[in-house]
């Protein structure tokens, strides 16, 4: 199981809360630039013939920035008008994001209500299986409730199911050695959910399977 405890040369405050809003402002840019590519199709006199193009494309555009902005608001902790999520809601959040993905979403998370920070570390946990699958495969996702709290299962199942190093190092608690900031953040910010929760995360990957373990304490 990864080691909770807090290591050195890692981002706090005002530096934390600057690579979250980088991985959300890279995240947002490509639905808000097609949205804007698609408005000036339509607003082109030489591209008339375009126009059924330029409207689906802004409508595909406008559903996926919803998504991912419903999706920031729980998985970022930003969402302050619910105390508790049910499984179902979350279900219906990740696979909006999922929506046109190479990788299959298995959704088998319980019923009942989930707090904010089991449905912080559910949610981004859903979306690392999912990215963890480059190429295609199942993502399943579940969950199982005992007496000692929540444990939040992810397993990726595929051909090219992977982790990048920046993610192994964000999901180990570990500061960003090479590579991008962008992939290390949302790992990292699962692992300190857990932390902070008083939980543990553990991360397994091997040729074609990662699997992704947290445990919420009740």
């Amino acid at each position: 199981m990864t080691d909770t405890a807090a290591p050195s040369a890692l981002p706090d405050g005002q530096a934390l809360a600057a690579l979250v809003a980088g991985k959300l402002c890279h995240d947002f840019i490509s639905p808000a630039g097609a949205i804007s590519s698609g408005l000036d199709l339509l607003k082109d006199p030489s591209a008339q013939d375009m126009r059924d193009d330029a409207m689906g494309l802004i409508e595909a555009s406008a559903r996926k920035m919803v998504a991912l902005v419903a999706f920031a608001r729980v998985a970022f902790g930003a969402s302050t008008s619910a105390e508790r999520f049910s499984g179902a809601e979350l279900g219906e959040l990740v696979a909006a994001l999922s929506e046109g993905g190479r990788a299959t979403l298995d959704w088998r998370v319980e019923g009942g209500d989930y707090s904010k920070a089991e449905a912080r570390a559910l949610v981004n946990l859903a979306w690392l299986t999912l990215a963890a699958l480059p190429s295609g495969g199942t993502a399943g996702v579940s969950t199982r409730r005992g007496e000692d709290g929540l444990e939040i299962t992810g397993l990726a199942e595929g051909v090219r199911a992977r982790l990048k190093p920046e993610a192994v190092a964000g999901l180990a608690g570990q500061p960003l050695g090479e590579g991008l900031q962008g992939q290390w953040i949302q790992p990292y910010w699962l692992w300190l959910t857990a932390r902070d929760a008083g939980g543990s995360l553990d991360a397994q990957a091997e040729e074609g399977r990662v699997s992704l373990i947290v445990h919420m304490p009740n």
